[in-house]
């Protein structure tokens, strides 16, 4: 029994003490985890620091250039700076930490010079293969300066090394917010393309992504490793678009100073090729919190009716079934009329009363076009009218290479809604759905000569410098009107400028010609009155259109709605760019007349020079002064001939007798000579007689004298007598 009780008792005495045992145990790695602090830090935050895994490396994202070649988008490089402390020689290594750890602490600031240097060294002891110095990012200007500190040297000759820049590639725009909306912008989230150009092409920039080792360290920062066994990533293709930066600038720029005078709500501008279609600016600017910004590509997307504008295609469909002509008188009588119960007027008190059908357009009178669409029988052929708009292209999108475009709606009798009063809207730009763009695209086939330009805003996609697609203009076969009727329209479109309701903002310089229209906005279902969206659009010179351009300023205001139509808000606009675009493209100017050479003159008053410089201007100013030799020459006037001699002698003094102060000078230091001058003007004596050999010292004075008027420059150089030189 009494053995018994003994085993029991030992074995509890056992039992207790395993258990305090484990007790401690638990105790003690529960302080190891979550108290216990190595070098500042838990245990439990450093040993996240290090992990390596197989994981997906990013590509280079792809560059969106411009028409001129330089960055609309691009993906630059930022670093995390680490070190591999293995690789620098032991003594190497020694000599030089304590100096890399006191640029460490004054670069980042994130520990003292003794924790890096610890932290290192503890790397270094442990094989460890990399280590992060730091949780910042630095530029590549930064990267450059830390190039020169001791273990990131590029030259590694002294055992040194071991330092290393790992990129994260963030998007830039070099030219801030330009353009923002048509190059687009990334979602932070997946660094995918979220609008504009990065999201329509967004398979073509991203590139294709790798797949590596890479070592997850704290903060989620992971660094790619080499093991051979890596796919690599292919970096993203490039974007050439049509964009001009110069003339996007100048689009901004006009396009504010329209919506800031008439604190309108938003607007978009754009500039296209005529011939061509590409797109060489597009601004889209709308008002928020009191500032406009670049948050909604208008031009693309902002579908509503287009107002008087779009009387140009009901006037060219009007031509087209030859049943008006420009000179037929439209009797309008005071402005208003009623067809079937609804009410159509002119914006002009008392109307325009008659007038032809060329001032119909000229003026935008709606009562004009609406006895023009009766006259010619279209209210009782509705589908011929509407065959025409499918002629011209306006019920299908342009197919614009930018994600966003909104569809164009273009009734006909048998959409939904269609009523007998649908027509007569239409005609004056009601009951329609159009963006400004698609609008463009019409405006501009009537500028080239009927044929329609899909228009263009990628040119390119790049692989390096190999062209991987290349977008042509296209040009639709058959043109959207006969050439009579061009000639027709197009001298209607000059008439608006010139005598009609652009005429305010004719230019001296050049001609352009165009159509303003003026909406009222439809809201919760009702036409509002001084609720207005405003255009022009139009294209210049008006004799050879080179460029077509529409500006939209919506819902401006003012003291006085008569002062808030297109004519007043948006053609102004139109003036300003198409000013800044004509001084920007010398091309447009016309040709300066070249003034007939003078006389052949005599070479006597041709004292001495360069002798190409003699040649090239007797040249320009028709002088015989044609020197035989070469370098610096003297004219040695002989009754009426002049015989050149030259002054490149380096073993002989130069005659410097009428030469300006400037050539003597030139030739004198290039022999070595010390000068003293006195006087001003051109130099009549020499203290050492031409054609000596050179003097020792080389010393020379100089006296000069005015002999006609002297040359300003020349008197403020020659006022004193000046030092030896």
């Amino acid at each position: 029994m009494n053995v018994k009780k003994d085993i029991l008792r030992r074995a509890t005495v056992a039992s207790v003490a395993i258990c305090l045992f484990a007790s401690a145990i638990i105790a003690r790695l529960a302080y190891v985890q979550f108290f216990q602090k190595q070098n500042g830090r838990l245990w439990k935050d450093r040993i996240t620091q290090y992990h390596i895994k197989r994981d997906t490396i990013r590509a280079t994202r792809g560059n969106i250039y411009s028409h001129n070649g330089s960055f609309l988008a691009t993906s630059l490089p930022n670093y995390y700076v680490g070190i591999d402390p293995c690789v620098a020689k032991p003594d190497s290594f020694e000599k030089k930490i304590d100096s890399l750890a006191m640029l460490l602490a004054r670069k980042f600031g994130e520990r003292p010079r003794h924790e890096y240097a610890y932290m290192i060294r503890k790397a270094r002891e442990n094989g460890r293969k990399y280590v992060l110095l730091s949780h910042k990012k630095i530029t590549f200007q930064e990267r450059m300066e830390m190039e020169k500190w001791p273990f990131f040297r590029r030259d590694r000759s002294k055992g040194l090394g071991g330092g290393k820049f790992d990129p994260i590639y963030q998007r830039y725009h070099p030219y801030g917010r330009m353009a923002l909306r048509t190059v687009g912008y990334l979602n932070p989230e997946n660094a995918k393309g979220l609008v504009g150009l990065e999201a329509s092409f967004q398979n073509e920039l991203a590139g294709k992504d790798g797949v590596g080792l890479v070592e997850e360290l704290s903060g989620g920062v992971r660094m790619p490793l080499e093991d051979g066994s890596d796919i690599k990533p292919e970096p993203g293709l490039d974007i050439y678009t049509t964009i001009d930066v110069n003339f996007q600038d100048m689009a901004e720029t006009a396009l504010l100073h329209g919506l800031e005078k008439y604190q309108a709500e938003k607007g978009c501008l754009v500039v296209m090729e005529v011939k061509t279609g590409e797109i060489r600016a597009m601004a889209n600017l709308t008002l928020q919190k009191g500032k406009y910004v670049e948050n909604f590509n208008h031009a693309l997307a902002g579908g509503t009716d287009p107002g008087s504008t779009f009387k140009l295609p009901t006037m060219v469909a009007l031509l087209e079934e030859k049943t008006i002509r420009p000179d037929q008188v439209v009797h309008t009588g005071g402005g208003a009329v009623l067809y079937r119960g609804r009410r159509i007027s002119d914006t002009k008190r008392g109307g325009h009363g008659s007038i032809t059908a060329q001032q119909v357009f000229e003026k935008s009178s709606n009562v004009g076009v609406h006895l023009l669409m009766s006259s010619s029988n279209f209210y009782n052929r509705a589908e011929t009218y509407c065959r025409y708009m499918r002629r011209f292209r306006l019920d299908k999108p342009i197919g614009l290479h930018l994600n966003g475009e909104t569809k164009p709606v273009v009734p006909n009798p048998q959409s939904p809604g269609w009523s007998k009063l649908s027509l007569s809207s239409m005609a004056i730009g009601y009951e329609l759905k159009l963006t400004p763009l698609q609008m463009l695209a019409f405006y501009n086939a009537i500028a080239n000569d009927g044929n329609w330009v899909q228009p263009m805003l990628v040119k390119q996609v790049r692989r390096a410098n190999d062209v991987v697609k290349e977008y042509e203009p296209y040009v639709s076969q058959e043109p959207i009107c006969s050439q009579t009727t061009i000639r027709q329209v197009k001298k209607m479109l000059e008439g608006v400028v010139e005598r009609g309701t652009a005429k305010k903002s004719q230019s001296p310089y050049y001609r352009f010609a165009g159509k303003t229209g003026t909406a009222q906005k439809l809201i919760n279902g009702r036409y509002q009155v001084g609720k207005y969206y405003t255009s022009f659009i139009g294209y210049f010179p008006a004799e050879k259109p080179k460029y077509s351009i529409v500006v939209v300023i919506d819902t401006p205001h003012g003291a006085s709605i008569d002062l808030l139509y297109g004519g007043s808000v948006s053609a102004p606009v139109f003036r300003e760019i198409a000013d800044r675009i004509y001084a920007y493209d010398v091309q447009m100017h016309r040709p300066v007349a070249i003034a007939a050479k003078p006389p052949r003159q005599s070479a006597k008053g041709v004292k001495a020079g360069f002798a190409d410089d003699i040649r090239t201007i007797g040249s320009e100013l028709n002088i015989d002064a044609q020197p035989g030799p070469e370098g610096w020459v003297k004219a040695d006037t002989q009754g009426t001939r002049v015989q050149w001699i030259s002054q490149t002698n380096q073993n002989r003094v130069p005659d410097l007798r009428g030469m300006t102060l400037r050539d003597a000078l030139h030739l004198l230091e290039n022999r070595g000579f010390r000068v003293r001058f006195e006087g001003y003007g051109k130099v009549v004596e020499q203290s050492v007689p031409p054609g000596d050999p050179l003097p020792k010292p080389r010393k020379i004075t100089l006296t000069l004298r005015q002999t006609a008027r002297p040359d300003t420059l020349e008197v403020a150089m020659n006022k004193k007598t000046q030092p030896e030189r």
